[in-house]
């Protein structure tokens, strides 16, 4: 076995680690320019924080103007604000959408580049040191080197990847989902769930990153009807936080797939959120992989504990009722996916027909009919 891998934030996990590890920030800088979404001044994390960097010693100023699914006009706020305050480091405080606009801002306070260039790669491995404190369990941000954001001139969601944008540390307490809606618990349980499942279906997975990926999926399938109620205990919650770091920490390393590269679409033009968006289509990929015999499928089946069928049926009742959209514009968005980079890293590499029939089949039309 030859592969390396390479995971630099530094991870804290447990009750009160944000006020109780306060000197873990002291290294970052003098002046932390908070990014964050409202939801913080609400859960406790934004007072913690605050705590935290006071007893250091150290400033804050708040953006807590981000919206889901940043755009690039979010990000350019941010760091506009940042350079007006003065400030040296980063802490994101929220879900994926925070924390992707963090890494953004961080990068470009060091690495500035016109709107139309942000995209396009090739990035120095230099950032404003980050700390990270997710507040809902899925998207594991806090453990990857990628900034996920709306990309409005291609009409879908982009990735930047550099690893400047690993943070330097993430603090882990799942006191600050205590109060998320049953909605959002599941959505994001799903996102990482599908994380899990594509990072161990990628080309770049490696050992290491499928005994990632088992794990946390052994570790969410118990809990996500427990996520679809909203009745999980803090220690429940504490576990699907671990899990989907864990799930991050593989795909830092595999990236996603296909699943991913399909379900921007549907957030874009139909504000389906992004873990429901895979779920929607996992369910048939998985099926795909059935068909061409893909090595790794019994595996990820097993870390279900159930066979194909009881897996699907599992998403089927997680999901309810599926959106309607049209066919022609399924269809369309087939022609979309096929252009994103992760269909080639998907070790099952699905050409456009296969593509087609996923969307078609995943809102229950029949794929050959005209």
């Amino acid at each position: 076995m030859n592969f390396g891998y390479y995971m630099p934030t530094r991870v804290v996990l447990g009750r009160n680690c944000v006020t109780e590890h306060a000197d873990l920030f002291a290294p970052l800088g003098k002046h932390a320019l908070i990014v964050t979404g409202k939801s913080s001044a609400f859960n406790g994390a934004l007072t913690d924080v605050m705590t935290a960097l006071n007893a250091k010693g150290q400033e804050a100023t708040v953006f807590d103007r981000v919206t889901p699914n940043p755009t690039i006009p979010v990000v350019r706020e941010g760091l506009a604000l940042l350079r007006s305050a003065g400030a040296d480091f980063v802490v994101a405080i929220g879900g994926g959408s925070p924390m992707d606009a963090a890494k953004a801002i961080a990068l470009l306070a060091e690495q500035d580049r016109p709107d139309e260039q942000i995209f396009a790669g090739g990035y120095a491995p230099e950032a404003l040191p980050m700390a990270h404190i997710p507040t809902t369990a899925g998207t594991g941000s806090e453990v990857t080197p990628y900034s996920i954001l709306t990309n409005d001139v291609r009409q879908t969601k982009t990735s930047i990847s550099s690893p400047a944008l690993f943070p330097r540390v993430a603090f882990l307490d799942g006191k600050y989902m205590a109060q998320l809606s049953p909605q959002v618990s599941l959505n994001t349980a799903l996102d990482a769930l599908s994380h899990a499942v594509e990072s161990m279906l990628s080309r770049n997975a490696i050992p290491l990153s499928d005994t990632l990926s088992e794990e946390a999926i052994e570790l969410i399938v118990p809990l996500l009807g427990k996520a679809q109620t909203g009745r999980m205990t803090l220690e429940e919650r504490d576990t699907m936080l671990y899990a989907s770091t864990l799930a991050g920490m593989a795909i830092a390393q595999s990236g996603t797939t296909a699943v991913h590269g399909m379900g921007y679409a549907l957030t874009y033009f139909y504000g389906i959120p992004h873990g429901r968006a895979n779920a929607l289509l996992l369910g048939e990929t998985l099926r795909l992989c059935e068909e061409k015999k893909v090595r790794k499928l019994p595996h990820v089946l097993a870390a279900f504990h159930a066979p194909l069928d009881g897996v699907t049926s599992l998403l089927d009742a997680l999901i309810g009722k599926r959106e309607e959209i049209p066919k022609e514009e399924l269809e369309a968005f087939a022609a979309r996916a096929m252009m994103n980079k992760n269909i080639k890293k998907s070790v099952y590499e699905p050409t456009f027909d296969e593509v087609r029939r996923i969307y078609l089949q995943s809102f229950g039309y029949d794929a050959d009919e005209e």
